[in-house]
């Protein structure tokens, strides 16, 4: 056999093989003749060496390129994520329900004790747990549709749902009713939590990966503001419509989100997954920009199919055929449990305080309204974080941040506990400030790059499944974590107030400790590059560090067989045609 074979693309001009070429080529010795495979083995080559450039591109591209490139991906980013603000309402919106004196005595009972209404802690905690349990029977479902239909068209459905079972709770004329409602509701919110998340990591390079995915959080911190000024603005209002009117806000929003989700393109790596090289071309081509770095878009979105083609078929030769079950698996089961324990931490240090927040406040010794008013403060205090953690990570990486900001939070619920032991006027205005620099500190750090981190260690072909399990741990763990806070602050219960931060602190303490050994450094890695040193079992602490190579054509081919690269060359060819055409 000749160390040179003819290039496909350029029959006048030949290249030298390597020597694994030789080995690899031992399809037939007709076909070795006619030099078939010899021009499948040139163009495998071609494509494993752009995207290894591409690879290369993508690390070194800066965030003012990235803008310029890729703004479609990320106003489509945008547009998906901003599922997310109607959970961070609703679940706010409940929660803080319970200090409207209208809404208590509606769904509660009178306590003469107290000389006031209180929704029962029994109620508290069930209409937390039915929102909760519908958003784990919503990511499941979510989880195994993506994998079929795609991102877009799972959504779509789920959301044209919401706007049907929003009349439930509008319309409910007792607390049974109202749980029933925040049950179906919350299915339909736990798929909006896996396929926006997975959808940002997904249409945007490394450069941007954080932003987009962080965004995710700030949705959520939005919903929550949108609903504590909502119902500031409603508090002195004496009729139903003191908490009808907060419920009746949730129908602005999906019908333009239905209309963006219609519009968007779909995932170009799930298409690819799906062996539609074709419509993941034309994907791309939707996600990209012509820019004064980059005039022709053509050899980008070229290459970036390359290289998702690479690293999937790469994927494919250790996991076929994905179910759940693949998440647990070799090398896939550190991944998940990293994911799932990293948003478990996200819901169990402390974040609960905020989402309790006004009722907290109020258990504490503030008046309602000045309660209502710290909530609002707290949330846009919460979005100015978010908005400071994408200023950090230009400078800091995603563990260096998340540590950071889970150490800082453990000290400031320590305090808060401390000062939960007087009664003084001054140690309640202590806890609400204090509390308000945990929200900063919180949504700077643990609050977005949980997200992120989530949607980059899993790998690509199990990313929507793995999101899904991970987002159900972070609900399981919510069960526990919406059980005990009600009791924690109702005086009818435990009646611990602030010192309940302690608790919280204990907790955060323990999984610092699980974050130095587990988290690893992901910031500027690719996902092949993310698969390699999940696959090398590299420990955390090394990620950082450890250097490695993806895409070599050499070891590519070791890696392939004979049918994979036939298989990756004429997906190649066809979405070359379909441009062509």
């Amino acid at each position: 056999m000749s160390e040179f074979v003819e290039n496909i693309d350029k029959p006048d001009e030949v290249e030298k093989v390597p020597e694994v070429t030789k080995k690899a080529i031992a399809f037939s010795d007709s076909e070795q003749e006619s030099g078939v495979f010899n021009d499948y083995i040139a163009r495998f080559v071609e494509i494993s060496t752009n995207a290894q450039h591409n690879e290369q591109a993508e690390k070194q591209m800066s965030l003012r390129e990235g803008i310029r490139t890729f703004p479609k991906a990320a106003f489509w980013s945008f547009v998906l994520s901003s599922a997310i603000i109607m959970e961070g309402y609703d679940t706010t919106l409940l929660s803080n329900l319970y200090s409207l004196q209208v809404f208590a005595k509606k769904y509660g009972k009178y306590y003469p004790d107290l000389d006031e209404y209180q929704v029962p802690t029994k109620w508290q905690t069930s209409l937390s747990m039915a929102v909760y349990c519908g958003e784990i029977i919503g990511l499941y479902i979510a989880g195994l549709l993506a994998e079929k239909w795609g991102y877009r068209k799972t959504l779509l459905p789920f959301m044209a749902a919401t706007i049907g079972l929003i009349f439930i709770p509008f319309f409910s004329v007792d607390v049974e009713m109202l749980l029933v409602g925040e049950l179906l509701c919350g299915i339909v919110w736990g798929a909006f939590q896996t396929l926006t998340v997975s959808y940002a990591s997904e249409v945007c390079p490394v450069v941007l990966r954080l932003y987009l995915t962080t965004y995710v959080n700030a949705c959520w911190v939005i919903g929550q503001l949108i609903a504590s000024c909502v119902l500031k603005g409603t508090m002195n209002i004496t009729t139903h419509w003191a908490y009808r009117i907060p419920f009746a806000v949730q129908w602005i929003w999906p019908v333009p989100i239905i209309i963006g989700i219609y519009m968007a393109p779909e995932s170009p790596w799930w298409l690819v997954k799906k062996g539609d090289s074709m419509a993941a071309k034309k994907s791309i081509m939707r996600l990209l920009s012509p820019s004064p770095e980059m005039p022709d878009v053509e050899p980008l979105a070229e290459a970036m199919l390359n290289k998702m083609q690479l690293t999937i078929k790469e994927e494919a030769a250790t996991v076929s055929n994905v179910s759940y079950f693949d998440c647990f698996k070799g090398k896939n089961f550190r991944r998940t449990r990293i994911a799932s324990i990293v948003w478990v931490i996200q819901n169990i240090t402390g974040s609960a305080l905020m989402g309790y927040s006004t009722y907290f406040y109020e258990q504490a010794g503030l008046a309602t309204s000045m309660s209502f008013t710290f909530s609002i403060i707290l949330y846009a205090l919460g979005l100015l974080g978010t908005l400071a953690s994408w200023g950090f990570s230009q400078r800091f990486g995603r563990f260096d941040i998340f540590f950071g900001g889970l150490a800082i939070n453990t000290c400031v619920l320590l305090v808060v506990g401390g000062l939960g032991f007087s009664s003084s006027n001054g140690a309640s205005w202590a806890v609400g400030s204090l509390l308000l620099v945990f929200a900063f500190v919180y949504d700077a750090s643990v609050g977005p790059i949980a997200y992120c981190a989530v949607a980059e260690i899993p790998s690509t072909s199990v990313r929507a499944k793995t999101v899904a399990l991970a987002r159900n741990m972070y609900n399981l763990s919510s069960i526990p974590v919406y059980i005990i806070t009600p009791r924690m602050l109702n005086p009818t219960a435990w009646n611990w107030g602030a010192k309940s931060a302690l608790f919280w602190a204990g907790i955060s303490i323990v999984s610092m400790i699980y974050v130095w050994f587990e988290f690893p450094e992901t910031k500027g890695r690719t996902y092949a590059e993310l698969d390699i040193l999940f696959s090398k079992g590299v420990s955390a602490r090394k990620f950082k560090t450890t250097e490695v190579e993806t895409f070599n054509p050499e070891e590519m081919l070791k890696k392939m067989n004979n049918n994979d690269i036939m298989d990756v060359v004429e997906k190649d060819k066809t979405a070359d045609l379909n441009n062509d055409a």
